[in-house]
């Protein structure tokens, strides 16, 4: 579905006075203060979000999941659903393919549309997390560190393939999210579980092409509570150092035992040069994966402020950050509830883009906390709502992209044209 330029002006048209004055209010007020409007707009034009396919669907839980109408049907569907959220929203370019929840028949087709959307394919994901019903081996108890060889081979073996699906489709980077642990004690042995997941990302690593990236993630827990092969950025990152310089570690908000300084952790993988990815949702208890910004917008102002101040100062040469959104949606319309998230990033972004650093280094250096906590708040509490409605109004989007979609009625038209009882593929 593409929208007609027209709609979209004419939305805007109601609300472009009031925006108008808005806008003038926030430039004047940050170019008071020493910060460049147009630069940071710019800026905002490189953030470009991943939508992964399997986010299209309506989402749910372990006991259930309650479907919704209009739901896509198959991968170009999809790609045209992620084509409107870009549309709606100009920070959504990019889209992630997972194999084999959506597998390409026609990789050049699916390229093709993607480009007319104005789309890119971002990292392809593997699933070595899932039994598939025509694989031979099964992955209850490991894949990548399976104690039997010919487990690992089929794991292998099926990375091989994502990365082959991605090459023809025009991906750079593949991400491997592993579910491998254990769940009593003595179950496994950790030491020879770490080694076998090293091989065989070694044999995925010299699969890949040059000019490929291998993102590596990592959990805590779940689904096997006594122990995870790769539980934390420490063990990611010393496995991307021992492939080599295209590999990297992938940061996933939901992926951390609660209270953890995520900041922190993007701070040190920055400084090493290291952050390869980084897969948004948000968390109250564990991996909830709810909206993104929902529940601890402070923690995503802080985690991209220092994602501002380390890319300022690469020393450790780090490359883009891809970043993704990762998050089921049970309850919400999917795409209201991405195009919230899409929302919730960008104004984090913008609100860490107007810290005055120079500023908080000359207050760190006096150990001066309560003026660094002044800094940081003024920049936080600013509302930059109409910064971020001017780069949409600039790129002919509306200006506020959840009201466009529900004064349209967009849920329904794809109810009218594809069904009410539908179920996504993939998942």
């Amino acid at each position: 579905m593409r929208i007609g330029q027209h709609t979209i002006e004419a939305f805007n048209e109601g609300e472009i006075q009031e925006h108008q004055r808005s806008f003038s209010f926030l430039k004047e007020q940050l170019e008071r203060q020493g910060f460049d409007v147009e630069r940071i707009l710019t800026q905002l034009a490189e953030l470009q979000i991943a939508i992964p396919t399997w986010a299209l669907g309506q989402g749910g839980t372990r006991f259930g999941r309650f479907s919704i109408g209009g739901q896509p049907r198959n991968l170009n569907e999809k790609i045209a659903d992620i084509g409107l959220i870009h549309q709606l929203t100009q920070v959504a370019g990019r889209l992630s393919l997972h194999i084999p929840w959506d597998i390409p028949s026609q990789p050049e087709e699916s390229k093709k549309l993607a480009d007319n959307y104005g789309l890119a394919f971002d990292a392809v994901n593997s699933n070595t997390f899932q039994d598939q019903s025509d694989q031979l081996h099964s992955y209850k108890h490991g894949s990548l560190s399976h104690v039997d060889e010919a487990v690992r081979r089929q794991a292998i073996d099926h990375n091989k393939e994502v990365i082959d699906y991605g090459k023809m489709l025009g991906s750079k980077s593949l991400t491997v999210w592993l579910a491998d642990g254990s769940n009593h004690p003595g179950q496994s042995n950790l030491r020879t579980a770490l080694l076998n997941t090293l091989d065989s990302l070694r044999q995925i690593y010299d699969y890949m092409p040059e000019d490929w990236q291998l993102f590596i993630e990592y959990k805590p827990f779940e689904p096997y509570f006594y122990s995870t092969v790769i539980p934390d950025w420490g063990t990611s990152m010393y496995l991307a150092n021992a492939l080599g310089h295209r590999a990297f570690t992938l940061v996933d908000l939901g992926h951390h035992l609660p209270n953890t300084n995520i900041e922190q952790i993007v701070s040190n993988l920055i400084t090493f040069g290291k952050l390869g990815g980084f897969h948004f949702n948000d968390s109250k208890y564990a991996d909830d994966d709810v909206s993104v910004g929902s529940i601890k917008p402070y923690q995503l102002f802080l985690i991209f402020s220092e994602i501002v101040q380390g890319m300022a100062n690469n020393i450790g040469h780090n490359p883009a950050i891809a970043y993704m959104i990762d998050a089921s949606h049970n309850i919400k319309d999917p795409i209201l509830d991405l195009i919230q998230s899409l929302d919730q990033i960008a104004i984090a972004y913008i609100k860490a883009s107007i810290i005055d650093y120079k500023a908080l280094n000359e207050v760190q250096l006096e150990n001066d906390s309560v003026q660094a906590a002044e800094i940081l708040n003024n920049a936080f509490s600013f509302d930059v709502r109409p910064l971020l409605r001017e780069y949409r109004l600039r790129n002919r989007a509306p200006l506020d992209a959840v009201a466009f979609y529900r004064q349209q009625n967009i849920r329904k038209l794809w109810i009218e044209d594809r069904g009410s009882v539908v179920e996504s593929s993939g998942l």
